[in-house]
């Protein structure tokens, strides 16, 4: 999770002081545009975060603010990348990951949960694809007829909207497991997925890599097969992102060694998670902070994901 996307504080006063000074259509949406674009361009505010609690109250209002803004300017690209990847980071660090600690306890709120992150992440894919549409006029009703031709046009800079689209879509429906309509999209999310893997597979220190160690176990190749493949991903993303990222190491560890019943790798690779020192790089302190969280829940849940004889 990278949340490099949000507004400071000082920005968001800024929108408000823009907003509420200017009229007219014309001089508004300049306005807005140019109050936009700082905000899509954004430092890491929220990523440098040490306080997750503190970010997963605050990052609602920077959302519908974007929103807001969309209401004006409902074709910037950058407040339309900005609220893709902002739904899709909000949804999985304070929404899915809420509905999985809580579903042993709590089963029907777990659900709830679900069905909420759901939501958020149909939202951002929504998002994306106007990003996309944009950017390539009727993308998304190509995509329905011919994913793979839609998306051939598509350049290097189109990647992060192929990626945020993708990683949100693909969320969606891994929350979404009997709901046939949107599983049937998974054709979608592979070509958006692999069409950014082809334009810049290396994009934001192995991102894409990261998602493909889950996402290579959607397929339907053999257990084996599928296992190569996500960790390769695995080591590409280690590699690009100088081990200092715990989100391969979590996601491999779920993905792969629970699937194989690899008890021993599992604990391992949660270890190293762990290890990573949080602050050690400014940008990535929330996302690893997020992380870590994850790896200690699932290292507590060993003897439920494991049988005793797959011991240690």
């Amino acid at each position: 999770m990278h949340f490099t996307r949000f507004a400071s504080a000082r920005e968001l006063l800024i929108v408000v002081l823009v907003a509420s000074a200017v009229s007219g259509c014309s001089i508004q949406r300049f306005a807005v545009n140019k109050v936009g674009d700082a905000l899509a361009g954004g430092g890491g505010t929220y990523a440098a975060d040490d306080d997750p609690e503190f970010v997963r109250a605050a990052v609602p209002f920077s959302l519908k603010l974007i929103e807001s803004l969309l209401e004006s300017s409902p074709r910037h690209e950058g407040l339309l990348l900005t609220a893709a990847s902002g739904f899709t980071q909000y949804s999985y660090a304070f929404v899915q990951q809420d509905a999985d600690e809580l579903e042993d306890r709590d089963f029907q709120r777990a659900q709830e949960l679900r069905d909420r992150a759901r939501r958020l992440y149909l939202r951002a894919r929504d998002y994306g694809l106007r990003g996309l549409d944009a950017r390539h006029p009727d993308i998304t009703v190509a995509l329905r007829r011919s994913p793979a031709d839609a998306l051939a046009n598509t350049r290097t800079d189109d990647v992060p909207f192929l990626y945020w689209t993708a990683v949100a879509w693909a969320a969606a429906i891994g929350v979404s497991k009997d709901d046939p309509q949107l599983i049937g999209d998974l054709a979608i999310v592979d070509a958006l997925i692999n069409r950014a893997f082809d334009l810049d597979g290396d994009y934001d220190f192995g991102a894409i890599h990261a998602f493909l160690i889950t996402y290579s176990l959607a397929g339907m190749d053999a257990i084996v097969e599928q296992a190569a493949t996500a960790r390769h991903h695995f080591t590409r993303a280690v590699e690009l992102s100088g081990g200092n990222l715990a989100a391969p190491y979590v996601s491999l560890a779920e993905s792969v060694c629970v699937r194989i019943a690899n008890r021993q790798e599992f604990t391992e690779l949660l270890e190293r998670a762990l290890a990573i020192d949080p602050h050690g790089k400014r940008d990535w302190r929330l996302s690893n902070l997020i992380m870590q969280k994850r790896a200690r829940w699932l290292l507590a849940r060993r003897d439920e994901l494991f049988l005793p004889s797959e011991a240690p």
